[in-house]
């Protein structure tokens, strides 16, 4: 009796110590996430060097229509839902990707599939669709277009989860935190130290009833755009300390937003 619990003890730990040198698939989409996770550069350090023409750092105007289309109310460029109920959103991706590259941007889309009623699926015959390319810099444009549209990911940066996330609700309509109408109720902008005013203008968004949100995947640093780095653009009020600009995942109220502009 007691050879018989040893030999099941034994067994036992060799199963286990199997199963820690062999990981499940689940556990190597991980592993192989963690190294493009090792980038700590922000988007705008990426893009410093593009020669695209980018709105705020990181939008991209359409080429096949105005961009006063997809301004002010997001609802004019929504993916449409399809009959079961989900808003499935096609995308291709480019060939200039190794296997691992795109296995690590389909899991970075995995967080949406989980949380909100938004599916990026294989194009197969859509004619509107996201085309993610490794082009120079991590930029998007705002909703559905209605046809081709570029989704950039540079390899040189752009291959984080918080930076494809970010990108990825551009293009379902969605502006930046800092730029939302009733901004300067949550922060100051110091114009003197801004490259740009343009990359401050305010839009006319929907807001959905949620609150400002500085935890956002889309709100961007305390030092965007400074012509002086070692001062803010960015204040928080009445609090100057709160910490904003993370480029971790989505938060709380980035998905409460995608489940209430897509009736999820």
């Amino acid at each position: 009796m007691m050879d018989n619990r040893k030999t099941a003890m034994l067994l036992l730990l060799v199963s286990l110590g199997l199963s820690q040198a062999y990981p499940s698939k689940k556990d190597e989409v991980h592993i192989k996430a963690h190294k493009f996770e090792k980038s700590n550069r922000t988007i705008l350090q990426i893009n410093k060097d593009t020669n695209e023409l980018l709105l705020e750092g990181d939008i991209a105007s359409p080429k096949t229509r105005t961009a006063i289309k997809c301004t002010g109310n997001a609802f004019s460029c929504l993916w449409k839902k399809s009959p079961n109920g989900k808003v499935e959103v096609p995308y291709i991706i480019d060939n200039l990707y190794s296997q691992d590259e795109k296995k690590y941007i389909e899991y970075s889309m995995k967080d949406f599939a989980s949380k909100t009623c938004v599916r990026f699926v294989p194009r197969q015959e859509q004619q509107a669709y996201l085309n993610i390319v490794p082009k120079n810099g991590c930029f998007s444009g705002i909703g559905c277009y209605g046809d081709k549209q570029t989704l950039s990911l540079s390899k040189a940066g752009c291959l984080q989860k918080g930076i494809i996330q970010h990108e990825l609700i551009h293009s379902l309509g969605f502006f930046h935190e800092h730029t939302r109408s009733d901004r300067d109720n949550y922060v100051k902008i110091d114009w003197a130290n801004v490259n740009s005013p343009s990359d401050f203008a305010k839009e006319d968004t929907n807001n959905l009833d949620t609150p400002y949100d500085y935890s956002s995947i889309m709100h961007y640093d305390t030092k965007a755009f400074a012509k002086d780095l070692s001062k803010p653009t960015i204040t928080t009020i009445p609090n100057a300390n709160v910490k904003i600009g993370q480029r971790v995942a989505m938060s709380a109220i980035d998905i409460q937003r995608i489940n209430k502009l897509y009736n999820c």
